[in-house]
């Protein structure tokens, strides 16, 4: 069976940007997929690569088998792209939005409206198919987008930062929308800047930074890469946050991280369940209240921040998102 992607040797220089240096990747079939990283790590020119939108300076990419640069055409018969933005037409129904694309894939009139309705139905637009999508909602654009990317029935579904941009509400709407497309059987490949996003929709996460592949595997496993536990708690005020990091660095093996604005403060321990009771008598002992404790097993953010020393924030200093991005 071929790989659902394989990349060796991938490379892509824009002037002085190194968009994508020496990536490589190897992905199975049958699962989402999310490309994880900061604004400018390579996220965006690797999809339109596999998009055969761009080709490489160097190295090479297949897709299901099919080298995207000597066998182009076999790769776009294979797959669907919906971009950073919804391309749809405002002034059109949800409805004739669909039909049209699918006119343009070369379906007749009837097999047109049928499969328009089909997606309709499965992107839940079915009440809004025939008012124009200048009315409808960020969320309701953007299902109907990834609606339009599965007119022509692609293997492979490449989504760009697919939720950039949408509300809370918009957010989850998409996101039941990908998990359908991915158990109706459509491989989904998508990149993003948010961890819980791809901790929620992927099976197998692969994270990059500077054009390089530095982690892969599932959300579980990247987890345990970090290999330790995180108490956590939360205070009234930042005065008893402050004690309670003074409790927290005498039992732990490093100092704790603490957060004035949220005032919370949290410590990274290989034995976190272990140590908790140490942690609570100590706390109870030294009289510093606590609104809420707990022991959790580190998030996506922190386990890329273990791999790459920074994080996907574009806001913090020294993050990738704070570089010239490639794409």
């Amino acid at each position: 069976m071929h790989a659902l992607i394989e990349a060796q040797g991938l490379t892509k220089r824009f002037g002085k940007v190194q968009a994508l240096c020496e990536l490589d990747l190897r992905l199975s079939p049958g699962q989402a997929v999310a490309i994880l990283g900061p604004n400018g790590a390579g996220k965006t020119t690797l999809i339109r690569m596999v998009a055969t939108l761009l080709k490489p300076d160097r190295g090479t990419l297949a897709v299901n088998g099919n080298d995207v640069v000597k066998d182009s055409m076999s790769v776009r018969r294979m797959i669907g792209l919906a971009g950073q933005s919804a391309a749809v037409e405002e002034m059109m129904t949800g409805r004739e939005n669909l039909v049209m694309v699918a006119r343009l894939y070369g379906q007749g009139r009837k097999r047109a409206s049928i499969a328009a309705e089909k997606i309709l139905e499965q992107m839940k637009l079915t009440e809004a198919a025939d008012r124009q999508v200048r009315t409808y909602s960020g969320g309701m654009r953007r299902r109907l987008d990834l609606g339009a990317s599965l007119v022509g029935t692609p293997r492979i579904l490449l989504l760009d930062e697919p939720t950039t941009g949408l509300d809370p509400v918009s957010r989850n709407e998409v996101w039941d929308a990908i998990r359908e497309m991915s158990r109706n059987g459509t491989d989904v490949l998508l990149t993003t800047q948010y961890l819980d996003e791809a901790d929620h929709l992927a099976a197998t996460i692969v994270i990059i930074d500077e054009g390089r592949v530095v982690a892969q595997g599932t959300p579980n496993e990247l987890k345990s890469r970090v290999g330790a536990d995180v108490i956590e708690l939360h205070t009234a005020d930042v005065s008893s946050m402050q004690r309670a990091a003074g409790v927290l660095s005498m039992l732990g093996p490093s100092a704790p991280a603490t957060d004035p604005a949220t005032r919370r403060c949290a410590l990274t321990a290989p034995s976190g369940a272990a140590l908790l009771p140490a942690v609570i008598r100590a706390l109870d002992e030294a009289a510093v209240t606590v609104e809420d404790i707990s022991l959790r097993r580190p998030t996506l953010d922190e386990v890329f921040l273990a791999l790459t020393g920074h994080t996907t924030d574009p806001s913090t200093p020294g993050s990738t998102a704070q570089k010239e991005s490639a794409a």
